[in-house]
């Protein structure tokens, strides 16, 4: 193991000590290498159904310590801890009526929830970034169970990619963003809801969305019986009580423009539908999130042509207009956050 993880800088932009990072086939040997290499404090990509994960032992501060390193996250965001089962969750978090209600509808899946903290929860402080509450959730992808089921312990999982960068939804995005920076990446197939999970907070008799994700907003209120509030972004230096509400995130290096109805010199476009701006000709760089105009084509789309247009050498993204319904309003939330003036 490398001996250099436990000195490593949590704080935005520190140093991440060099590992010679692997690839790893998701056989069962495979799997139990990678839930050795957690149980001893290391750092695995492992696949969900939202996004690729960097996973660590939740329970480690020295792992999450290295975690923020290698992502280069800034220490006053939370992580979310991935759980196997129900029970593992309530041993970590108290969890209200409105919480059990939307774990039996939702879970697993797609679904993280924000609720007091446990007093005998193991999750270390670090990793809650020293908040009272916790995130938890319980994912639907056959490897990350059966991984966190062989760690046997909560594996905090932030999306695998640099911090405030386009998340990762195969493989070779964490390759791209990771390599060197973590131990291994456990090889699947990609994420086929294609962004990170919906996050309701229950830390009180009224539930709170604070970020949009996989589960929609309307999935919410028929489970409830009711419409849910909803949180504005975090900025400055402000705490967020989870991951994803910081108001830069998400972001390619090209800049990122929305709602364009033309196009200005120098940019790629991001389609949306059979429409197209105004100014586009055959040289123009294009990626058609959904040619059909279909969110869920379009959100499992998103990531992967965000990076794939910001290898063009563009100075700027144009953005159609997505409409800001079921799973638009989850794409709108992650464009508006790549679009945000960067720090």
């Amino acid at each position: 193991m490398d001996t250099n993880r436990t000195s490593a800088n949590p704080d935005l932009g520190g140093i991440a000590p060099t590992r010679d990072t692997v690839r790893i086939v998701p056989d069962s040997a495979g799997l139990e290498r990678a839930a050795t290499l957690l149980r001893d404090g290391g750092l695995v990509a492992f696949p969900t159904e939202t996004v690729y994960g960097l996973g660590a032992d939740a329970t480690q501060a020295t792992a999450i310590a290295a975690l923020y390193a290698a992502k280069g996250r800034p220490q006053f965001n939370p992580l979310i801890a991935h759980v196997a089962t129900l029970d593992q969750a309530k041993a970590e978090g108290v969890f209200n009526a409105t919480a059990l209600k939307l774990a039996g509808q939702f879970w697993p899946g797609p679904l993280t929830l924000v609720v007091p903290r446990h007093p005998d929860g193991t999750v270390c402080d670090l990793a809650c970034a020293g908040l009272d509450s916790i995130g938890l959730r319980l994912p639907s992808h056959p490897i990350a169970r059966y991984l966190i089921e062989k760690v046997g312990r909560p594996v905090a999982a932030p999306s695998a990619n640099r911090s405030g960068h386009i998340s990762p939804t195969t493989p070779d995005h964490v390759w791209d963003d990771l390599n060197t920076r973590i131990d291994a990446v456990l090889e699947g197939y990609a994420s086929p809801v294609g962004v990170e999970s919906t996050i309701i907070a229950c830390l009180d008799d009224h539930p709170v969305i604070l970020r949009h994700g996989g589960i929609t907003r309307e999935m919410i209120a028929d489970c409830l019986g009711f419409e849910c509030a909803e949180a504005g972004h975090s900025a400055g230096q402000s705490k967020p009580l989870a991951p994803g509400m910081l108001e830069s995130h998400y972001a390619p290096h090209a800049k990122v423009r929305l709602d364009a109805g033309t196009l200005v010199t120098g940019e790629a476009v991001l389609l949306f539908g059979p429409d197209q701006p105004a100014g586009m000709d055959e040289a123009t760089p294009r990626l058609n999130l959904s040619p059909r105009g279909d969110l869920t084509e379009a959100a499992a789309n998103l990531y992967a042509y965000l990076r794939r247009l910001d290898r063009h050498g563009i100075t700027g993204i144009a953005v159609m207009p997505i409409p800001d319904h079921d799973l638009g309003a989850a794409i709108n939330d992650r464009l508006r956050r790549a679009a945000a003036p960067r720090p």
